[in-house]
């Protein structure tokens, strides 16, 4: 889709995106009007239609269709019309007088990758938008490792166990996998067994029959029979009692329950999935959790990185809930401002997407203007660390490269842009650090 209000000027840029099919837009309303209706991945825009009254165009633009890669055409050295673009959600941008073959090439690029989150999120059920509930949205190698996993063992009907800090996005990732089996189309059960007391999680699994408790007026399936076809995921896996991984290993062995107060075992077809944040081993070494029911549940460990091992995530997820929440909670938001960018890729995340989640809302909710700020995220940059040692200086470039290649989604100019180097010297640094672009 293209936007101008003078078509007859925006030729140059028209006839070199002649490869696609192109919707002309010539106000903003009808720009929004047609991302809205018509599944397109890009959209290429003229700056003069921000500079000329239609500030918001961009917000807008996302809002009607968070996927979209939006491209801004900008006047000649106009380094505060780009600026303004990025800032309010632009994927990249372009100068006047425009070089056909490059705008084509950023233009392809922008398919691409719209393509590739478009495929991931169909694959973990959230259609094509990416970043649908069902959706993990990640820019970071480290997790698009965990995703390949995820998706490679989701075919097989193996037990998997998901190891990471809390507010990781476990249960999100346990449902990407279900969504990718074969099992996608049965239920999908969520339990957490630290949420549940003692006392009560054996019914909860299992189910009980009528009259065998007090206050058991009728017979009650578990959660392990609700989820039969499907998929069970137990969170926080590591809080389930000795006692009742007795249970739990017998039907992992036989696949049959027997429900609290009932005579006869029951054949239930279900796959396990579980979660922890807890070091199981060596709770396992302590006698805390049977070992032959770990490498029952642990057929297969996956890793989950915390959100700081994850350059460039953070941002990417915040813009994320912004668009999501902002049309609910406080409509004026439109995005992030600079130093709420800066100060989002410069905390650690301790509360991992569960924390950014929440301070976002806190935002949305607290901000007076269009942006938000550092402020209403009430976050503050972190002090840069000691840089006299190669290592540690090292480790500095790394984590600057592949947070600005997360944010540019790979896009190399853009990169060197907000590195403050030239093109060469960044494809020295990638080359160096065997990065990938």
């Amino acid at each position: 889709m293209c936007a101008t209000a003078d078509p007859a000027g925006f030729e140059p840029v028209i006839g070199a995106l002649a490869s696609w099919p192109v919707h002309l837009g010539t106000t903003g309303a009808c720009s929004v009007e047609l991302v809205a209706t018509t599944p397109t991945g890009v959209a290429v825009i003229d700056g003069a239609m921000l500079e000329a009254g239609d500030p918001e165009l961009i917000a807008a633009l996302l809002q009607a269709r968070p996927t979209l890669r939006v491209i801004v055409i900008c006047p000649a050295r106009s380094c505060a019309v780009a600026q303004a673009a990025v800032a309010a959600g632009a994927w990249d941008v372009c100068y006047l007088p425009v070089d056909p073959l490059a705008l084509r090439q950023i233009v392809a690029r922008a398919f691409n990758v719209h393509a590739l989150h478009a495929a991931a999120s169909a694959a973990a059920g959230g259609g094509e938008e990416a970043g649908g509930d069902s959706g993990v949205i990640t820019a970071a190698p480290e997790m698009t490792q965990v995703l390949r996993t995820v998706s490679r063992i989701a075919r097989t009907d193996v037990s998997v166990l998901l190891s990471g800090a809390s507010g990781t996005g476990k249960e999100l990732l346990a449902l990407h996998l279900h969504a990718a089996s074969p099992r996608a189309k049965g239920a999908f059960v969520a339990i957490n067994c630290a949420a549940i007391p003692d006392t009560l999680l054996e019914s909860e699994l299992f189910g009980h029959e009528k009259g065998a408790f007090t206050g058991a007026i009728r017979t009650m399936p578990g959660k392990i029979e609700q989820a039969a076809g499907g998929t069970l995921f137990l969170d926080e896996i590591g809080d389930v009692p000795l006692p009742l991984q007795v249970k739990l290993l017998r039907f992992l062995q036989e696949h049959a329950i027997e429900r609290i107060g009932g005579r006869r075992p029951i054949l239930v077809d279900t796959r396990i999935v579980c979660a922890t944040h807890r070091d199981i081993d060596q709770m396992v070494a302590d006698g805390q959790f049977r070992e032959d029911l770990y490498y029952r549940l642990a057929q297969i460990v996956v890793a989950i990185p915390p959100l700081a091992k994850r350059p460039g995530d953070a941002l990417l997820l915040a813009r994320h809930f912004v668009a999501k929440f902002a049309p609910v909670m406080n409509p004026a938001v439109r995005g992030l401002a600079a130093d709420a960018i800066a100060a989002i890729d410069a905390h650690d995340w301790p509360g991992n997407v569960r924390e950014l989640e929440n301070r976002i809302k806190r935002a949305i909710i607290m901000a007076d203007a269009r942006l938000i700020t550092s402020a209403d995220l009430d976050l503050v940059k972190g002090a840069e660390r000691p840089t006299s040692l190669r290592a540690a200086r090292e480790a500095a470039d790394r984590g600057a490269i592949r947070r600005a290649l997360a944010r540019t989604e790979g896009n190399i100019s853009q990169t060197a842009r907000l590195l403050g180097v030239s093109r060469p010297t960044l494809y020295d640094l990638l080359k160096s650090y065997d990065l990938h672009a």
